[in-house]
């Protein structure tokens, strides 16, 4: 197969990387700033194009999109409308503008899509979800999740100021940054119904998105999810807590292991994270299970269709904070 990455950023080179390793001989890259492009091609011995148009005509068999959120849309659609299969990294995209033209796209071509869920191939939520598809707590009622960590630490060799991240027209702010816990919450509890966000730019970082955001949502089940997120704790924070009736389940992410509390046997179970496990793996698997389903033409695990009810979640809780109220998840044609 012949595969083509848009952007050579940390994450785009990150996936030429794994795409090597996992046996594309045949890879090229789209990337507009010229010494970027010339010396990651120059690394990593690969064709390169200047634009997308070029890298569409190469042509590829399937793409990767690894540019800043704001242009996922508008590069999406181009690779659709030339119905190749696509993996588009997290978040979909920065506003609901076209995503329901793409998603009309890919299912009427049957197209093959995945959107960045990397942390799905964690063995720690991994766990989670296997725990919770056991029945192993009962009818789940709450879950509690977070992710924070000190924005200026995440690029320590960039100005954070310069990032995607400070601006919200280049889609920045924790809420589209760490959407990777509305997506798990989702995963867990199912579909949610409302949502409730209070969120703002409380540090003294030098950006114009939020840099605190708390969620409550209303899942389909009845069940309420509680989700943090922040670009100021100083320390990595990532970890969840999911209660039922029969039991809890915790992972940390510091940690490296998920526990499980059976109320009715009233004993801890602990599953710790495989001995020398990297966290490049978890790319590698999301890479492996998306070239897996472009061969065998199946769906994947967070297709571009599902991808917009996650999507669809952020969205509500920037409006519920910007307008102080509860708002109810609509499941119509996006604007």
């Amino acid at each position: 197969m012949q595969g083509l990455v848009v952007g050579g950023g940390s994450i785009g080179k990150r996936h030429l990387q794994n795409l090597k390793l996992l046996g594309v001989d045949s890879l090229a890259l789209v990337e507009t700033d010229p010494e970027r492009r010339a010396a990651v091609a120059s690394e990593l011995k690969i064709r390169s194009f200047a634009d997308l148009t070029a890298g569409l005509n190469w042509p590829p068999d399937f793409v990767v999109v690894a540019t800043p959120t704001h242009l996922h849309a508008e590069q999406t659609l181009s690779i659709v409308e030339k119905g190749l299969p696509v993996f588009v990294e997290k978040p979909l995209s920065h506003n609901a503008a076209r995503l329901q033209q793409i998603s009309d796209r890919v299912e009427r071509g049957r197209l093959i899509s995945l959107v960045g869920c990397n942390m799905r191939f964690h063995p720690g939520p991994a766990q989670v979800k296997d725990l919770l598809k056991q029945n192993r707590i009962g009818r789940i009622l709450f879950a509690r999740l977070q992710a924070g960590s000190y924005l200026p630490s995440w690029r320590p060799s960039q100005d954070y100021r310069a990032n995607y991240a400070a601006r919200e027209e280049t889609g920045g702010g924790c809420i589209l940054d760490c959407i990777h816990e509305i997506d798990l919450a989702g995963w867990y509890l199912g579909e949610v119904q409302k949502v409730l966000c209070v969120c703002g730019k409380l540090s003294s970082l030098e950006i114009a998105t939020e840099d605190v955001a708390a969620l409550v949502c209303r899942h389909e089940s009845g069940a309420l999810s509680e989700i943090h997120l922040d670009y100021v704790q100083r320390t990595y924070e990532r970890d969840c807590q999911i209660v039922g009736e029969r039991g809890s389940i915790f992972w940390e992410f510091k940690n490296q292991q998920v526990r499980w509390f059976d109320a009715i046997g009233g004993r801890w179970t602990t599953f710790s994270q495989p001995p020398g496990w990297e966290l490049n793996q978890m790319y590698v698997d999301e890479m492996k299970h998306f070239l897996e389903c472009v061969r065998d033409e199946r769906p994947t695990v967070l297709p571009i269709p599902d991808a917009i009810s996650v999507m669809q979640i952020a969205f509500a809780a920037k409006a519920s904070a910007r307008e102080g109220r509860l708002v109810t998840i609509k499941k119509e044609v996006l604007a």
